[in-house]
């Protein structure tokens, strides 16, 4: 298997912070903000889209938990693609227009979610990826995701 490209699994979009998004099948990408008319994207941010692995959310699911794609507040749940070997500055595109900078890999939570008290942990703040977006498109469930390696 080859885990520099991988699938676009599902887009999630939420209208407020705090929520587990929902699906769409499509959704667009604007240049350094985010998803257009999620509530986490953000001019200049540099969280602005997030992204999970399916197989991370397999995961959880193994532990007992009946999960659906972006009950992690994630944008982009991937299938295929090895998300935990990215590293900050490192570049993936998405069908054939948008490029998404990777800025963070995991996160602190603020505050305990949901998931967190029914199974006792939570896998974003170890598993999740954060981008911002240098050039913006439409992408859509089913698109191609490949992982531009760094050569520094």
């Amino acid at each position: 298997m080859n885990h520099n490209t991988g699938i676009l699994a599902d887009l999630c979009v939420s209208e407020r912070k705090g929520v587990p998004k929902k699906t769409v099948d499509s959704a667009r990408f604007i240049e350094n903000f985010g998803i257009e008319t999620d509530a986490h994207a953000g001019a200049g941010a540099h969280r602005q889209v997030s992204l999970l692995a399916s197989e991370s959310i397999g995961k959880m699911r193994k532990s007992g938990l009946t999960l659906r794609h972006g009950a992690f507040a994630e944008n982009i749940t991937t299938s295929g693609l090895d998300l935990l070997a990215l590293k900050p500055g490192e570049r993936i595109i998405i069908g054939k227009d948008i490029l998404l900078e990777i800025t963070q890999i995991g996160k602190d939570c603020h505050k305990k979610c949901a998931i967190y008290y029914t199974a006792g942990y939570c896998i974003m703040p170890t598993e999740g990826v954060f981008a911002r977006v240098l050039k913006g498109g439409m992408a859509k469930k089913g698109d191609e995701i490949i992982w531009k390696r760094s050569t520094r």
